[in-house]
């Protein structure tokens, strides 16, 4: 009990660290992408944390097991590097002895993947989904801010507005700059501007009041000046990419009940992930096995290669399941074969180390003795 203990506190120390650094990693890049949106517009930026927060169940439902994985690794690692596997081998625990030991932690790990897959990161990705509709309903020009320049439409139109006016709901001191259909610069100015919905021209329009309008080429003396006291401009559409899917944002136990073919393959999915869990600890534990000559990283590489062809054979396999090109029992074939793959490493051990051994160790720095 007390080497359970001491064995998992290390795991799971570890897995905690790795998940910690690769979630970092995660969604600062997604974060950026998020920043960007509200920077041009296209996302209100009072939105941001709230996308971000419902966006976490998602990431870790993939990065737990990936943390897992890593996790048992670099313990593991550390141990037989420390020669302290050595002496576990001395008191009698063997290999599968280990891996029993490992499977306590992944226990607790699939338990939380199993919560995230099923229940957090579908829920998630509904509330996420919900923000991006409201977000869509928009037009690109009521994310206009006020003392900025929003670029519309492909960059083919340029809009300003000095200040705006909540109580009228009213933009003042509007500035356009756009292209016919001819592609000839076309600017407009108006003291003021307001959205309207015209069901007869059917769509929105932005109406500028006591304007004008310049026609011609810049740098030419042949233009043409328009007074106006009423200008409507359609208003585009925002267009807002997002990755979330209806798919994505089903829960569990509508999917439990469907009979759609690609509805099933998620569901199989979602129950894979804690599997998934399982069997890279399986994977893991014999892998990690390290000569202190190799360096504590050497099978780092080949480990994490094994473990991206599994992640992305059960990845493509559901896309196939989801389109129709495979059943559904490709999918646990492919948790079947890597399960056989981890009992031979575990069975075959002589084998394998025979094998790893081999493997060259990592350069080593010397420093020059002075």
């Amino acid at each position: 009990m007390i080497i359970f203990r001491y064995l998992a506190r290390e795991v799971l120390i570890t897995t905690t660290a790795v998940t910690a650094v690769l979630l970092l990693i995660i969604s600062s890049a997604r974060l950026i992408k998020y920043l960007a949106e509200a920077a041009t517009g296209r996302l209100d930026a009072d939105f941001v944390f709230w996308v971000m927060l419902w966006r976490m169940p998602g990431f870790l439902e993939l990065l737990l097991p990936l943390g897992l994985f890593l996790g048992i690794l670099l313990a593991f690692g550390r141990l037989y590097l420390d020669s302290e596997m050595v002496v576990f081998r001395a008191c009698g625990i063997s290999q599968k002895r280990l891996v029993l030991h490992a499977l306590g932690p992944a226990t607790l790990i699939a338990g939380l993947v199993a919560l995230l897959s099923l229940w957090l990161a579908p829920a998630g990705a509904a509330k996420t989904e919900a923000i991006f509709s409201i977000q869509e309903s928009r037009s690109e020009l009521e994310m206009l801010t006020p003392g900025r320049f929003l670029s519309q439409t492909g960059g083919r139109q340029v809009t300003y507005a000095e200040s705006y006016d909540a109580e009228s709901d009213q933009l003042e001191e509007v500035f356009i700059a756009q292209r016919d259909e001819n592609g000839q610069p076309v600017v407009l100015m108006a003291e003021r501007a307001e959205r309207q919905l015209l069901p007869e021209f059917e769509g929105r329009f932005l109406v500028l009041e006591n304007g004008y309008r310049y026609d011609g080429e810049p740098g030419r003396h042949a233009y043409s000046r328009t007074e106006y006291e009423r200008y409507g401009i359609k208003l585009p559409e925002a267009r807002l990419a997002t990755e979330i899917t209806e798919l994505d944002a089903m829960p569990t136990s509508v999917l439990m009940q469907s009979e759609n073919l690609a509805q099933q393959a998620r569901f199989h999915w979602r129950l894979s992930l804690p599997v998934l869990a399982f069997i890279v600890t399986m994977i893991a534990v014999p892998m990690s096995r390290t000569n202190p000559r190799q360096g504590r990283f050497a099978k780092l590489i080949p480990s994490i290669i094994v473990y991206l062809l599994y992640l992305s054979l059960l990845t493509s396999t559901r896309s196939a399941v989801e389109d129709g090109d495979q059943p559904i029992w490709v999918l646990w074939l492919v948790h079947a074969a890597f399960l056989a793959f981890a009992a031979n490493l575990i069975l075959a051990e002589r084998f394998w180390e025979r094998l790893w051994n081999r493997l060259p160790g990592m350069p080593k720095l010397r420093g020059r003795a002075g």
